[in-house]
């Protein structure tokens, strides 16, 4: 603190810092409570798909069972085709208290379909059902992966915004405040030797004054005595009238 100066314009300076340093605790701290919301949403969200595809997964696998008893073991044809996908993920943004996040989506290629053929001997219900429950599996597993990097990235974000709220509460606003102390006492300071000072000036004026006007007083008394002195004394007693020459007309 001893390094700032204790001038009004710092002391002006240091109260402008104070308020952006609360302001933006303030926004902080909205964005940690929106941060955190968000986040227990997509915790439950997690929960809740976890619980929900731990029964469609064990659904495709059971389906992919009851055709592989129905129409054969059919995997090898399927690992013989041209497996172009017909399906691919794309990744977008979405942005939550200005934390950007990663958002997964399927989308059609538009390839032909293959091995439309399977199953014409027998068991093609069951396949066509293992592929729209495996489809269904498909959009939960994009919805968790979604989920979990999301969470991931909030909680970091968090972490992130936690540290920056407690920085400026527990550090920066405190030591503003305590610079914004230290120029108010050494101005208050600074004010009372003003006020002794100027006290003692005034007083050594008073004093003078106060002495002029005794030695003034004195002066006028004194004139007044010579002059009273002089009025009281006959001046005729000083000339004699025989010394006076005759006047002749």
């Amino acid at each position: 603190m001893s390094e700032v100066p204790p001038t009004r314009m710092n002391e002006q300076v240091f109260k402008a810092k104070k308020k952006a340093a609360q302001s933006g605790h303030r926004l902080l701290k909205k964005k940690a409570d929106a941060l955190k919301v968000k986040f227990r949403d997509y915790a439950k969200s997690i929960a809740e798909t976890k619980a929900s595809m731990a029964g469609d997964a064990a659904s495709a696998f059971f389906s992919l069972t009851q055709a592989e008893y129905a129409a054969g073991n059919f995997k090898q044809k399927v690992a013989e085709g041209s497996l172009t996908a017909r399906v691919r993920v794309g990744a977008g943004i979405d942005n939550v208290a200005g934390v950007k996040l990663p958002v997964f989506t399927k989308y059609e290629t538009g390839a032909a379909a293959d091995h439309q053929s399977l199953g014409l001997a027998g068991g093609g219900k069951k396949i066509a059902a293992v592929r729209e429950k495996f489809s269904v599996l498909l959009d939960m597993l994009l919805k968790l992966a979604s989920l979990q990097t999301s969470f991931q990235t909030l909680d970091e974000a968090m972490k992130v915004t936690n540290r920056r709220v407690n920085a400026l509460e527990n550090v920066t606003i405190p030591k503003i405040e305590g610079v914004l102390n230290y120029i108010a006492r050494e101005l208050d300071e600074l004010e009372r030797e003003d006020f002794t000072r100027l006290k003692l000036v005034q007083g050594k004026k008073e004093a003078q004054a106060k002495e002029e006007a005794q030695a003034k007083e004195e002066a006028e008394k004194l004139v007044e005595a010579v002059v009273g002195k002089e009025n009281s004394e006959d001046i005729t007693a000083m000339f004699d009238a025989t010394d006076d020459a005759e006047v002749v007309f």
